[in-house]
């Protein structure tokens, strides 16, 4: 089979004496996702290109075009001038899934992909701890939501992306001075969380990712001692707003010069990180937790549906993912097709 690399408009009818391709993939990042490609052209694996940012559909088609779509928009799309992409994509997977379409990391999947809030939600109906938060939707709340917590806290937006506006106060007085002088922006839903910040143990952040729902390996990150958020990005931003970072997500984070290595979590965290995952529909994803230095506590704080793997992945775990993510979309194609 020859791969399909262009772009079919939605709601058109394939070539003559050309049959649907068996896998569409849905993505806004230019870069990200080669490997993934490289591996379905490597197979010769049929599939279609969607680009977010130019897709449109026709809700009055009753035909699904293909029987698996694999969802690859990325939270951060709001960054690249692509934010409307975000609502519009939870729309269109609706879509699908109404037609039967098998849906990876589906609309259940990215809305917690999109709501930091609703992750920490998920995480207490799971009874797994996560940093004490308060949730918040104009600026002007921070301050009063803050009462109560330990500082130094952050304030987060809701919608993230690489860690992405993620602002830390040492103490409540500054938090006020930049609510005062309109320096705090809650991000594209202006929605935001003010939460505890954790010293990690050890200085590093685990990452643990997760493939059918089940685990496929975990990363440990290790930090600068400046991180300004809960992510393993350099130092996010200053309490001035300032932008000190290029994109420092986790997938990342060995070419932005932090250490990383693999590592086997406890059978205990790796029970908890398939229960998230599971809980929240997300196929192929990423949990991210760390241990309190204060008290030893671990402490589970994002939920991403978004996972392009570690680079250097055979150096770092031994293998390569993007083998296995590709292994597990060939069963799902099969399954759906039959």
């Amino acid at each position: 089979m020859s791969a399909v690399k262009s772009a079919i408009r939605p709601g058109s009818t394939p070539e003559p004496g050309r049959r649907s391709a068996d896998l569409a993939i849905l993505y806004e990042h230019p870069a990200w996702f080669e490997k993934v490609f490289a591996e379905l052209d490597r197979r010769g694996i049929d599939y279609v290109k969607l680009h977010a940012p130019e897709h449109f559909f026709d809700p009055e088609s009753r035909e699904p075009s293909w029987p698996v779509l694999f969802n690859r928009m990325s939270p951060s799309a709001w960054r690249r001038e692509h934010g409307s992409g975000l609502f519009y994509t939870l729309s269109y997977l609706g879509y699908l899934e109404s037609l039967g379409t098998r849906v990876i990391n589906g609309s259940k999947a990215f809305r917690h992909e999109l709501s930091k809030a609703l992750q920490l939600s998920l995480l207490r109906s799971l009874d797994l701890p996560f940093p004490r938060s308060r949730v918040i939707h104009a600026p002007e709340q921070a301050p009063d939501a803050a009462q109560g917590l330990r500082f130094p806290v952050v304030v987060k937006p809701n919608i993230g992306g690489s860690g992405a506006g993620v602002v830390r106060f040492e103490r409540p007085e500054e938090l006020r001075r930049a609510v005062e002088g309109r320096q705090l922006a809650l991000g594209f839903d202006h929605v935001g969380l003010v939460q505890e910040f954790i010293p990690a143990r050890g200085g590093f952040i685990t990452r643990v990712e997760t493939l059918n729902g089940r685990y496929l390996y975990g990363i440990r990150v290790y930090l600068t001692g400046q991180t300004f958020d809960l992510c393993p990005a350099d130092i996010c931003q200053t309490t001035s707003g300032q932008d000190l970072t290029a994109p420092g997500c986790v997938v990342e984070a060995s070419k932005a010069g932090l250490r990383v290595e693999g590592y086997e979590p406890p059978a205990e965290i790796v029970r908890a990180v398939e229960s998230i995952a599971q809980a929240a529909g997300i196929d192929v994803g990423g949990i991210e937790y760390l241990v309190d230095d204060r008290d030893g506590g671990i402490y589970y704080y994002d939920v991403n549906a978004l996972s392009n793997f570690v680079a250097d992945a055979p150096k770092v775990v031994g293998f390569d993912p993007f083998v296995r993510l590709v292994d597990f979309l060939e069963e799902t194609i099969d399954v759906a097709r039959r």
